[in-house]
Formats: C-alpha cells, structure tokens, sequence
C-alpha cells in the first residue's frame, strides 16, 4: 500500500480520498477549507495544516481543484510542490485544467525527476462516492502503467487517452457532449410536460427509444423522477454550473485552437452561461431545466 497526499477535497475529492482510505492506504490530505480536512480525518486520514506537509514522504500525490491557475500555483510556484517531492514521486492531477498547463505541468515535473499524469474524471459525485468513476489519462505508457493501480481504487474504469494533456482535451470533448444532452434532455421533457405528460413517464419512454442518453438514464433534471440526483436534492451536490461554465470555456478554447466548428457547444454554452449570469452558478448543472420549466432566469 503507498503513502498517498490528496489536496482538494471538495464533492468529488472527499470521496475519492475516502475510496484510498478504504483500500488500506495511507492518505495524508490538505484542503483551504479546515472543515473538508475534519471530514476526511474522521473517515481515516491524516491531517495536516500545508501541502507540504502533507506531501512529506508522500510517494504519491493527488491532486483535485478547480482551475489550471490554481495547479499551477500548487506546483509550481516558488514554494510549490515540486521542490518538496522527492525523486520518482507520482503525481495524479485529476483536476479538468487546460490541456497546456497539464502539458506544463508534465515538463516541470520531468525536470525534478518526477512523474505528472492528467487523470480528469467522469461520473460525477455519485461516481466518486460508489468508487466508479471513469479516468481519463494523459501520460506516457510507463506512466499510465504506474498511476492505473491507484486509480482503480477510485473508479471503475481508467483509460489512457494519449501523451500528456490528451486526458484534458478528451474530458473537454466529453463535457462538451454532456452540457448539450442536458440542454437538449431539458427542452425535451419540457415540452412533454407542457403538453401534459408525466415526466416520469415521459422519461421512461424517451429511455426505450432512439433519444435515450446518459442523463436519461443516471442524472434526469426534473425533481422527483430519480430520487438520487440532485433534481431531487434541490439541485445541490454534483457539478455546479460554474464548473460546467469553465469546462465549456476550455472546450471553446480547444475549438479555436483547432479552428473546429463547435456550435451545438456554443449553444449550451450560451445556454448555461445566461443560467449562471442569473444567479444559478452554485447549483447543479441539472438546474438548468428551471430556465426551461419555470422562467426563472
């Protein structure tokens, strides 16, 4: 079993942590947030006040924030992480950043003797809390053959989608895909609902026909249909539309790098960047069907 250090234990990192605790290893954790660290205490890891200090003699380090900015400070500021890692220290970013910083953040690792992996995640907090979410890695063969046993504890599937940065671009391909089924499954039970069908089985028929897809079938936004999704919850818990905002921003990004004509994208992003606009940042992305449902935007 290894000695792992995990910073950031938000929604998704505090179950992913957990997930390490409870294949027996050593879980060393650091947050912002004083309470997140009392969280993870209580479930079995050790605590401490600095990354660095959690990092100490730490051969694995796993990393789970919000933006590239905030890697990049982790990192490799003058007092980031690398200078405190000793030579042939793994490091996991399971962070969704930009495909250049991960690639930056791979070369500055190198040059201290380490091993940096973009490792993005999809599935959600529900993912996190069941142990099966999917990995998407950026690494070399070596590298991917190092982090794939840890990540195992934490999901169901990892899968290496190319050198370093590849697992940021195809994240981004993927949340590109999921902000326009959401909009699109939103629209859909919508106008159902207008016309006086039960969303429920409005829901069920949509899962047996050709329109059927994944937030169909695990994360339907309207409250009361799948009591385990946050619909269900208020819309809290799982991904923020903030997060959802930012992921759309890195998709277009890679769209005019590559000069990719993106405009389902740029509709969702539209879309959830107007429901932000409005106040709804906090909420889960699935609180978009309120744009549709009740006009409150």
């Amino acid at each position: 079993m290894a000695t792992i250090a995990f910073i950031g234990l938000g929604n998704m990192g505090l179950p992913m942590a957990a997930n390490l605790i409870r294949a027996g290893h050593q879980v060393q954790v650091y947050d912002l947030q004083p309470e997140a660290v009392s969280r993870a205490t209580a479930l079995g890891a050790i605590p401490h006040t600095t990354a660095v200090a959690a990092v100490s003699h730490a051969n694995v380090v796993i990393s789970m924030l919000q933006s590239g900015q905030q890697i990049e400070a982790l990192y490799s500021s003058n007092k980031g992480l690398f200078g405190h890692l000793a030579p042939g220290c793994l490091v996991i970013d399971c962070s969704t950043i930009e495909a250049d910083t991960a690639r930056k953040m791979a070369d500055m690792a190198t040059k201290h003797g380490l091993d940096f992996v973009d490792a993005p995640v999809s599935g959600g907090v529900a993912g996190a809390e069941a142990g099966t979410l999917t990995f998407i890695v950026g690494a070399s063969e070596e590298q991917f053959a190092r982090a794939q046993p840890v990540l195992a504890h934490m999901g169901k599937k990892v899968l290496h989608a190319g050198p370093h940065g590849a697992g940021q671009v195809a994240k981004a391909c993927n949340n590109l895909l999921l902000a326009a089924q959401m909009a699109a499954s939103c629209e859909a039970l919508n106008l159902g609902m207008a016309h006086g069908l039960d969303a429920a089985v409005l829901s069920e028929i949509i899962q047996q026909s050709s329109g059927n897809n994944w937030v169909m079938e695990h994360y339907n936004p309207v409250p009361g249909v799948m009591e385990s999704t946050p619909a269900s919850h208020g819309y809290h818990g799982g991904f923020q539309v903030s997060l959802m905002c930012k992921d759309l921003g890195l998709a277009m990004s890679l769209s005019q790098a590559s000069g990719s004509p993106v405009p389902m994208g740029s509709a969702a992003r539209a879309l959830f960047s107007f429901h932000h606009s409005a106040g709804h940042g906090g909420l889960d992305f699935s609180s978009l069907f309120r744009f549709y449902h009740q006009g409150e935007d």
